[in-house]
């Protein structure tokens, strides 16, 4: 007969914190519930919601990886080859930037690019900033005259290019040597000429461009805090001190801005010089990317077009970082 174990002798079962706590005080404290999962529709939620902005970005991602992003690789990569269609591409190596650093027509290229940039930026720069000072405020008509300004920004490059080539014929017969006729001036060569045809192309560059800075340099002024103007009217500065020591450090980052934005502009400037003047007369108005368009279309020379490209890209990434630096060094101050 097996003996049975007495009530005393029984192990009792492990008691939980709460109430053994409960025992002394004679209440029983709740103890907080398990920490759930979340549910999976929750969880899908969630991801669709990180994943959506992507989904609205893809199509321009794509498109920028497809005709930005690759054509950029692709032209780098064939830079080392001496491209030879149907017959296979033979490499190279660095000898098409060797013969860019030697190339002395490359050099007229990269000089009149460099002249054309900094007349065209500067032009952009100085008559955008008058405008935008002259068409600045809320004011109805001002806004219509911002419009009428705005629109030579709207027509294509090809079509103002086109129109001035015909503004500028180089004859009595032109628009406006017709107008410098009145006045009893000679009829001026403008696009003709060795020494007047990269002027005209800037001043082209200048009116298509400059309403584009005088936007920027708008939306800049209506940012300016106008408590500054006033404490410095009641210091007793006038306009051009204001301009000075108000105006113009209040719009460093957006100069900035519209510098790098004409740095790139000009170091690729191609459809107005093309349509206008085709890199001529003589050679007079050769830009490093229509020197390019050349090696590529009638030299059939797509590696050494490639070369002056990728080291074009270089400078142009070169120019961007020193101007950033520069604006971040002038903050710092």
């Amino acid at each position: 007969m097996t003996a049975q174990a007495s009530p005393a002798s029984t192990p009792e079962a492990p008691v939980p914190a709460a109430r053994a706590r409960g025992r002394d005080t004679g209440l029983y404290e709740p103890v907080a519930p398990p920490a759930r999962r979340p549910a999976p529709r929750r969880r899908i939620r969630r991801t669709g919601r990180r994943l959506m902005p992507w989904l609205y970005l893809a199509p321009v991602l794509v498109f920028i990886g497809v005709f930005k992003l690759w054509p950029t690789i692709w032209g780098v990569y064939l830079s080392f080859f001496h491209v030879r269609p149907y017959l296979g591409n033979q490499y190279v190596a660095g000898a098409n930037y060797q013969r860019a650093f030697s190339d002395p027509d490359l050099r007229a290229a990269v000089l009149h690019t460099v002249i054309d940039a900094v007349g065209a930026v500067a032009g952009s720069i100085l008559v955008g900033f008058a405008l935008a000072l002259l068409l600045e405020g809320p004011a109805r008509h001002l806004r219509i005259l911002r419009t009428a300004v705005f629109l030579p920004t709207v027509v294509a490059m090809v079509a103002a290019a086109s129109l001035w080539q015909t503004l500028l014929y180089p004859s009595r017969y032109g628009a406006v040597n017709s107008l410098l006729g009145a006045f009893g001036a000679g009829p001026a060569p403008f696009l003709s000429s060795t020494h007047s045809s990269l002027a005209s192309v800037i001043l082209i560059q200048v009116w298509k461009n400059a309403p584009y800075d005088m936007v920027i340099f708008v939306a800049g002024l209506a940012g300016i805090d106008r408590q500054l103007y006033e404490a410095a009217h009641l210091d007793g500065a006038g306009a051009l001190q204001r301009l000075r020591y108000v105006t113009l450090p209040s719009l460093r980052p957006i100069t900035t801005i519209v510098l790098t934005l004409g740095i790139i502009r000009g170091l690729r400037v191609f459809t107005e010089i093309w349509v206008a003047t085709s890199g001529g007369p003589a050679g007079s108005t050769q830009s490093v990317v229509t020197y390019v368009y050349e090696q590529f279309s009638e030299n059939n020379d797509a590696g050494y077009a490639a070369a002056i490209g990728t080291l074009l890209l270089a400078v142009t990434i070169l120019l961007t970082c020193l101007n950033l630096w520069w604006r971040n060094r002038r903050e710092a101050w």
